[in-house]
């Protein structure tokens, strides 16, 4: 029955499929995040078909910079167990070759990352919290700042070159987002956009605790009554001090790890991560 499977680069619209299979196990996905994730790699979305009926996903984007992310890796029920996961699995990762691979894993899989040589350097927790209230003074709607500036200052946070994703991102249909500008210079920005269940905030990163509260209010105030979700990065205390402080319901904890050491990026920036998926 091995000799059966076929992995290949998926199509634009299996990305929807991959993505459909990620809301099947809960995890939320947005609503548009199938052409946001697409643009940051068209070759980095792998299937595994048996008998031309697909039973696995995974993704492994490939950024500038030689950083490469590894998510949406779900097979099928009846397929577990069977070895096919793990042929999958090294498809993808040797698209990633010569590349620092990140993930964010669940924490009953660390272990098993763990022995296919990654390493384990901080934890993330996902919130969930009410939106409404009101938009602060001093935020601007992202769409009147200049894209080369907010890229700039994704770079900060990001260990690599994303821009493609980031302008899908911040286009995708329904996402709203804002910025915090001192004179010219932007000091943080947002992004929230709808899901299968509520929205997601992310990315959140801002300069300090006072901007990406500014930014963090905004961005509830658009969604009145309906449920969203933050991903916090541990090490930034700022962060974890903001969760805190409205009270918001941890729902569980991701750890993420490296291939090739922990890279250079401004985690004190970091309130809000993009994507479990990627990055």
């Amino acid at each position: 029955m091995a000799d059966a499977l076929t992995l290949r680069t998926m199509t634009r619209s299996e990305v929807d499929f991959a993505v459909g299979l990620a809301a099947d196990e809960g995890w939320n996905p947005g609503l548009s995040d199938a052409g946001c994730f697409h643009a940051a790699d068209p070759e980095g979305f792998f299937i595994a078909e048996l008998d031309g009926r697909p039973v696995g996903v995974i993704s492994a984007v490939r950024y500038g910079g030689g950083f490469g992310f590894v998510g949406l890796y779900i097979m099928v029920p009846e397929a577990r167990g069977k070895g096919y996961g793990i042929r999958l699995w090294r498809h993808a990762m040797a698209h990633l070759e010569g590349c620092n691979v990140g993930l964010d894993a669940v924490t009953e899989q660390e272990a098993t990352y763990r022995r296919d040589g990654f390493t384990s350097y901080y934890r993330s927790a996902r919130y969930e919290g009410v939106g409404g209230g009101e938009t602060p003074e001093g935020v601007t709607a992202l769409d009147g700042v200049d894209f080369e500036r907010i890229a700039a200052y994704d770079r900060c946070c990001f260990p690599g070159e994303r821009e493609d994703f980031l302008r899908a991102w911040l286009k995708a249909e329904g996402a709203r987002g804002f910025g915090v500008l001192d004179g010219d210079r932007l000091t943080g920005f947002g992004v929230i956009r709808p899901c299968v269940s509520g929205y997601k905030i992310g990315p959140l990163f801002a300069d300090d605790g006072d901007v990406a509260e500014r930014l963090y209010s905004a961005l509830i105030a658009t969604i009145p009554g309906e449920p969203f979700y933050l991903d916090v990065i541990e090490p930034n205390a700022a962060a974890m001090e903001l969760a805190g402080r409205h009270a918001l319901k941890e729902i569980f904890v991701t750890v993420r790890m490296y291939t090739g050491g922990e890279p250079a990026m401004e985690k004190d920036r970091i309130f809000g991560v993009t994507s479990f998926e990627l990055g």
